[in-house]
């Protein structure tokens, strides 16, 4: 084709061809044009590329020749011949850069080769396991740089760029062809490569120490061309004066760091790693390789990386683990036994062994190793960390690692090698937990541990029992110390001896023991508490009650025979006193106490069968006295009464409180008991209810001081119980009132009144009656008439009879004389005038009724005397017309009840009292009771005075 220099500008870089350059560039003979051209063009082709750099050599090789030549003659003798040839001065300039160019040129066609595994052919990928696939050359994978930027960039950043993609075959041939260049950067290149890269795939760019010179080893160098070319000489780059490539961001570093530098390098680049990525297996494997390279000093940080290492990908992990973020820093920031919790955070009591054994022991090896090169030994201090963890993780945990130790076992094999550091951390654990469930697993930490065969007169049990006194004291809660753990425990327990030791086992073994009993019948302890109860009887007495009621009331209730005589034989096994001297967990209670509290646990769950089956066969352990059986009755039967929420005896707990008194014999006071009870059920039926308004519940009743009050609240809320007096009556009775008079004639009393609040006048007399009737027997049984439960009770009835014998509604006018009778007959002599004035009164009312009926009669009998002409009445008539006095108020020896009746006799038929009419009748009337009473003063007893009212 014809050339023009427009026909190359015009040609395209995606145009060219080899053929096509050789075609536009070969015909022109201007060398520099053509060189020009040449270097001007950077393609992405390989072969077009070659081609332009190879023609460009070609069309510079004759100036390199010439200038060569007046070299020879020295520098000056160069210069001056480039001035004159200012073309050759070109060319040669040119011809270093199209060499540099080829260079790279080769370099990219490697590396094209050095591709990573992972990306050739990745579309085609999936057919690798195709059996009928043709089998093909793997196709080379598109380097992540183009070849012209690889030319025209400068090659610390095209390296800088390969490393970044993991190209690592790729960046060591670089550095192989190019090492002069590149050598100064290293770090740079090393710095570009991810993170999370595996130190092992780019290895062979890790600095090393050279053994012989104890720096860094140089890389080795295979550059493209062995000899360099004339341009790229020391005179002629002096010369030539070729522009470097252009700066980049990394400092240069052309010497050989020392072995120190080396190590801070790795230091630091370690430190990034694990800061950016967290991958600690990463960092490992580069602190492994430099250590492998005679990088000095790492050791620690391999150590740390190692033990690191074990937590992150060894240890057990939860998930979701907030503690997943791990640092050197922080993990340098640790002390031993934060690590060691954090390596068995997530252990189960299956793995915590083992994992003590493949993770912790060796981390606690490494911290001792650590100390004694620090020149501070401490060759307890992988013991204390480890008791410090077995202190505070929970039983189960704790079980496995004892299982571990057991004395059976090698010393070398065991994770706590020393016995009686074994017993110390076990019974610290054991009673520094509060657990109250794990009772199999106590047990197995119990088995574990080292018996020992402790001769008796080397064992002092007096200083031993004291100091767990001191133990039970220091256990208990204070305000400086709520809550005692294991780790306090073992403070307490380190100093004490092997016999002192050996004897608290002893007692480990009873407390376990009793521990279960107790957790069998649903009352478990923590362990602790049988060191506070040890001496506080109080205290033991009340979990035996527990024991005793709790277990009937479980949610498995017992209610076979052979239950309770189980639940009888632990709690008698829990106050004996074993082989060892030793005695369970009620140890400070007797036999009898606790068969008393046996007893009233099994009365209190209404098992009232059971009980009297253990009572009466004849192999039972249940004995107790005929008096304690029947105190345990009443007692636990007023309990249920107290605790019953209805008085109705046929259900319910009140049933309970009645059907527990027929376990024991019959007795008077049982009686007593019973009868209480019916007499609450019957007041239950009544309704009654108590100031708040709601029904009155049992142990109100129980409570109420007055109970003769609970009768008047039945009549004052029930309108038909005043006619029922017997069973009123009843009702006093067994309320506790029984052969109690007073209370009887109470009782009457509130009847009569409820019946004449009722108008009931009929039943109010009668009522009365019968109470007048139980106050004269009283008195005849009673010589001394001035005792006070005759008094008591006459003053009630004589208030009641004076009550209703004045009742205006009442118009029984005889019946009321009668009550009013009773009323002065039975009243105190204090009383004798309002008595008498209501007598009077009544009495008028009798004579007018009385004057009445004899004007009525008269004028009958005169209109019959008149028709038979007889006028005077008979004196039979007379006599038939005058009305004495009941002779029943004679019957009594007090003097002044006599006075009073005669006077009443007397003075309702003198003659006086009846005549007269108006207020001088009335005068005339009162006048005459004043003499009256005057004249039988004498009898009666008192003032005449008083009696007249003045």
């Amino acid at each position: 084709m014809a050339w023009s220099a427009t026909t190359w500008i015009e040609l395209a870089d995606d145009d060219l061809t080899a053929d096509g350059v050789r075609d536009v560039l070969g015909p022109v003979k201007d060398d520099v044009w053509v060189a020009a051209a040449c270097a001007d063009r950077v393609t992405d082709d390989t072969t077009v590329q070659r081609v332009l750099l190879e023609l460009g050599l070609e069309r510079t090789a004759a100036a390199v020749t010439r200038a060569q030549a007046a070299a020879a003659d020295g520098k000056d003798a160069l210069l001056a011949y480039f001035r004159d040839l200012p073309a050759d001065f070109r060319l040669c300039s040119i011809r270093a850069l199209l060499l540099r160019r080829l260079d790279r040129l080769n370099t990219f066609v490697e590396l094209c080769k050095a591709a990573p595994a992972d990306t050739q052919n990745p579309e085609d990928a999936w057919e690798e396991d195709d059996p009928w696939a043709e089998s093909a050359e793997p196709r080379l994978a598109d380097p992540p740089i183009p070849l012209s930027t690889f030319l025209a960039d400068t090659l610390i950043r095209s390296t800088c760029l390969l490393a970044s993609h993991q190209w690592f075959a790729a960046v060591k041939l670089v550095f192989d062809r190019h090492t002069v260049e590149l050598w100064p950067y290293r770090f740079g290149v090393l710095e570009s490569i991810p993170e999370h890269a595996n130190p092992l795939s780019y290895r062979d760019l890790l600095p090393a120490v050279d053994a012989s010179t104890g720096t860094e080893r140089r890389f080795d160098s295979s550059p493209w061309r062995p000899e360099p070319d004339w341009t790229e000489s020391a005179d002629a780059l002096a010369v030539l004066e070729l522009s470097p490539e252009p700066d980049v961001d990394i400092a240069p570093r052309p010497d050989a760091a020392a072995a120190d530098q080396l190590a801070n390098w790795y230091k630091s680049h370690i430190d990034l790693i694990i800061s950016t990525t967290g991958m600690v297996d990463v960092a490992l494997a580069l602190v492994q390789h430099a250590a492998s390279q005679g990088v000095p000093g790492l050791d620690e940080v391999g150590e740390d990386l190692s033990l690191l290492s074990r937590l992150i990908y060894d240890a057990i992990q939860g998930e979701n683990d907030p503690d997943f973020d791990w640092t050197l820093e922080r993990w340098r920031a640790l002390e031993p036994l934060p690590v060691v919790k954090a390596y068995l955070q997530y252990s189960t009591p299956d793995t915590v062994a083992k994992d003590i054994w493949r993770l912790v022991m060796p981390y606690l090896f490494v911290v001792e190793s650590r100390a004694e090169r620090a020149g501070q030994p401490n060759p307890e201090l992988r013991t204390s960390v480890l008791y410090d963890y077995i202190l505070g993780i929970p039983l189960q945990m704790a079980a496995s690692i004892f299982e571990a130790s057991k004395p059976i076992l090698p010393k070398a094999q065991r994770i706590i090698q020393n016995d009686e550091d074994m017993a110390r951390l076990a019974l610290s654990c054991l009673y520094g937990s509060g657990s109250l469930a794990e009772w199999t697993v106590m047990s197995s930490i119990f088995e574990c541990l080292p018996a020992w065969d402790i001769n008796k007169d080397d064992n002092d049990e007096d200083a031993v029992d004291t100091t767990l006194v001191s133990l039970g004291s220091f256990v208990t809660p204070s305000t400086t110390r709520p809550h005692c753990n294991a780790s306090d425990l073992f403070i307490f327990f380190r100093p004490l001896p092997l016999t002192s030791l050996s004897r608290a086992l002893d007692i480990l073994d009873v407390h376990l023991e009793s521990g279960e009993i107790l957790s069998r019948w649903s009352v478990p302890a923590p362990l602790r508490w049988f060191l506070q109860s040890n001496s506080d009887v109080q205290e033991q007495r009340a979990w035996a009650n527990r024991m005793a009621r709790r277990a009937g009331g479980a949610e498995d209730k017992l209610v076979s025979l052979e239950d309770w005589e189980w639940l009888l034989e632990d709690m008698l096994k829990l106050t004996a006193q074993g082989e060892n001297g030793l005695r369970g967990a009620f140890g400070l209670l007797s036999q009898d106490e606790a068969l008393k509290i046996f007893l009233g646990g099994l009365l209190s769950t209404g098992n009232f069968g059971i009980a009297k089956a253990l009572l009466r066969s004849r192999n039972t352990k249940l004995s107790l006295s005929a008096q304690s059986i029947e105190d345990l009755c009443l007692t636990c039967s007023r309990e249920l009464y107290d605790n019953a929420s209805s008085g109705n005896y046929t259900f319910g707990e009140m049933k309970l409180a009645f059907e527990c008194l027929d376990v024991p014999p019959p007795s008077e006071r049982l009686k007593r008991e019973k009868e209480f009870i019916e007499a609450t059920s019957r007041l239950s039926s009544f309704n009654i209810t108590s100031s708040r308004g709601t029904p009155l519940t049992p142990i109100e009743i129980r409570l109420t001081k007055d109970r003769l009050s609970l009768v008047s609240r039945v009549l004052s809320s029930n309108n038909d119980a005043y006619k029922h007096t017997e069973v009123i009556l009843d009702l006093v009775r067994k309320l506790g009132f029984g052969g109690n008079v007073v209370a009887e004639v109470k009782t009457l009393a509130m009847l009569a009144d409820t019946a004449l609040q009722a108008e009931d006048f009929e039943r109010a007399y009668g009522t009365s009656q019968q109470m007048v009737d139980t106050v004269l027997n009283l008195r005849s049984a009673h010589p001394d008439i001035d005792s006070s439960t005759v008094q008591e009770a006459s003053e009630v009835c004589w208030v009641a009879c004076f009550q209703l014998g004045r009742q205006p509604e009442f118009d029984d006018i005889d019946k009321k004389l009668s009550l009013l009778g009773r009323a002065l007959e039975l009243c105190p002599p204090e009383q004798l005038h309002d008595v008498l004035a209501a007598w009077r009164r009544l009495e008028s009312e009798d004579i007018e009724a009385r004057n009445e009926r004899l004007a009525s009669n008269d004028t009958s009998k005169n209109v019959k005397r008149r028709k038979t002409g007889n006028i005077a009445p008979s004196l039979r008539e007379r006599l038939q017309e005058f009305h004495l006095p009941s002779p029943q108020l004679l019957n009594t020896p007090d003097a002044a009840a006599l006075a009073s009746r005669t006077f009443r006799s007397v003075a309702a038929n003198f003659p006086f009292s009846v005549s007269g009419s108006g207020r001088a009748a009335q005068e005339e009337e009162r006048g005459n009771s004043r003499l009256l009473s005057k004249g039988i003063g004498w009898l009666i007893g008192a003032d005449a005075d008083f009696v007249e009212g003045r």
